[in-house]
């Protein structure tokens, strides 16, 4: 599109923003893939939930499909980020799938806590989003013995057969913030209850929300780089929303409208964690172009650093 003339003076840039440390893991997993093993390289699932990310491991010679039935047998396949339900693994391996797993170590993590809780005869609360990837997968470790709550209503009607031996976890790509009054809630009903640490959140939807929060207080209208399929995007639009900031949910520059900009002098700029940088770069150097000078606000630094996973045999 073109900008045209705006009022824009400034850019004041978020920092951290974009790719977080799971979802770089996962596209470098499906790059370093294809350089090794070639085409066909299969993707269960999105990848990460971003188009611009998904169109270009497409043109690099990734297939992504929904089921592994969509799988020749005997091919390699990665699963995504979000994780997948050990009956997904079962499937591989009836399908004998040479897997790459990509899933985001603090996915597998909260996994782990699932089926550790379950074993122990405990009813595992998961709060979370239903239709989420992540969740589909969570639910999948203890079917039968997970309970999804989504809202704080949810959280003070759901049922627990044994209030005396229940826990809960989280989705990870939900902040402390989006999580707190749902946990209250639980805790006020169910005393007993085991809650999920902190370090169960994922650290980059919280470093990246909190730096939304700072961004409203200095800009007069924020925009988020982000996919309208991703939870973590349309929560940083949320968060700024909440505090009464003008903002708006833009895939790229392209989606950048004039009437966003309208009285704007000083605008916000972050990108969800599955935004690549280059679209950060393209907003910036518009306006950049326009004469709008840029500043950077740091509210965290992330050293966060996940090994890739093991290749496939």
């Amino acid at each position: 599109m073109s900008l045209g003339e705006t009022s824009v003076e400034k850019i004041i840039l978020a920092e951290p923003r974009g790719f977080c440390a799971g979802v770089d893991r996962a596209v470098e997993a499906v790059r370093g893939a294809l350089r090794s093993y070639g085409r066909p390289l299969y993707v269960r699932h999105q990848i990460v939930h971003n188009r611009f990310v998904l169109e270009a491991l497409e043109r690099e010679g990734a297939i992504f499909v929904e089921s592994l039935d969509e799988v020749p047998e005997g091919q390699r396949v990665i699963f995504s980020a979000h994780g997948v339900a050990p009956s997904e693994w079962d499937r591989a391996k009836d399908r004998r799938l040479r897997v790459i797993d990509a899933t985001c170590p603090l996915v597998t993590k909260v996994h782990d806590e699932v089926e550790r809780y379950a074993s122990e005869g405990r009813t595992v609360v998961l709060v979370g989003h239903a239709g989420h990837e992540e969740v589909k997968g969570t639910l999948g470790v203890a079917p039968g013995k997970v309970v999804l709550v989504g809202s704080v209503e949810e959280a003070r009607t759901c049922e627990i057969s044994d209030p005396s031996r229940c826990a809960a976890v989280t989705q990870t790509t939900l902040s402390v913030d989006d999580t707190r009054e749902i946990m209250e809630t639980l805790k006020d009903r169910f005393p007993a209850m085991l809650t999920p640490k902190t370090d169960d959140i994922c650290y980059a939807t919280q470093n990246r929300q909190n730096a939304v929060k700072e961004l409203v207080s200095v800009s007069d209208a924020v925009l988020v780089v982000g996919s309208k399929q991703s939870s973590n995007a349309n929560r940083l639009v949320e968060v700024a929303r909440q505090r009464g900031a003008r903002a708006f949910l833009v895939d790229s520059l392209a989606d950048v409208e004039t009437q966003m900009l309208a009285g704007v002098k000083a605008l916000g700029l972050t990108a969800s964690a599955s935004s690549p940088e280059w679209l950060v770069e393209e907003i910036i150097g518009a306006f950049a172009n326009r004469g709008a000078a840029v500043e950077l606000m740091s509210v965290a630094k992330e050293r966060v650093h996940f090994p890739l996973p093991m290749p496939a045999d």
